[in-house]
């Protein structure tokens, strides 16, 4: 069974000249879809034939402009960072003058509680660490290291 296009949704520019994003329902052998579609010129395959010349049909049609995706924040890129090893992590903070007698002595002065045992397990027992573990944000705010420091001490210490 071919490829037909069912109907058009919306159609979107992309970032490329004549290349755009089109929202549309198929249908394919094994049954109808909602699809987007990247439509190129050159492309000759697949549903793109159609999509071309439905565009040269629909010549009217409603082009929606490019937006282009905003730049992540700061914490999007924290999450996106690696994991780092115990190692790794123990290596970086020594490596810029922070001993782990200082990391622990953060821990000590939490109150004492389940958040406390919680932190003393994660420092003594975790083989890697997230940037974003809230262990991190805490040690890191207790020796005045800015997220800004951690970010570069973690980023360095990733090739470790």
């Amino acid at each position: 069974m071919a490829l037909t296009l069912n109907q058009v949704y919306k159609v979107t520019a992309t970032e490329e000249s004549d290349v755009f994003i089109v929202s549309c329902n198929i249908t394919e052998s094994d049954g109808d879809y909602d699809v987007e579609y990247c439509s190129r010129p050159e492309d000759i395959g697949g549903l793109n034939p159609k999509i071309r010349e439905w565009l040269t049909q629909n010549e009217n049609v409603t082009i929606h402009p490019y937006v282009p995706p905003s730049p992540p924040t700061p914490e999007e890129l924290r999450a996106r960072m690696p994991s780092l090893t115990a190692r790794q992590l123990r290596l970086g903070l020594v490596g810029n003058g922070y001993s782990m007698s200082q990391v622990s002595a953060v821990i000590d002065a939490m109150p004492e509680g389940s958040d406390k045992e919680t932190a003393r397990i994660e420092w003594e027992y975790a083989t890697t660490f997230e940037r974003t573990h809230p262990l991190i944000a805490t040690v890191g705010a207790a020796l005045s290291i800015s997220e800004e420091q951690t970010d570069t001490m973690w980023t360095e210490a990733a090739s470790l």
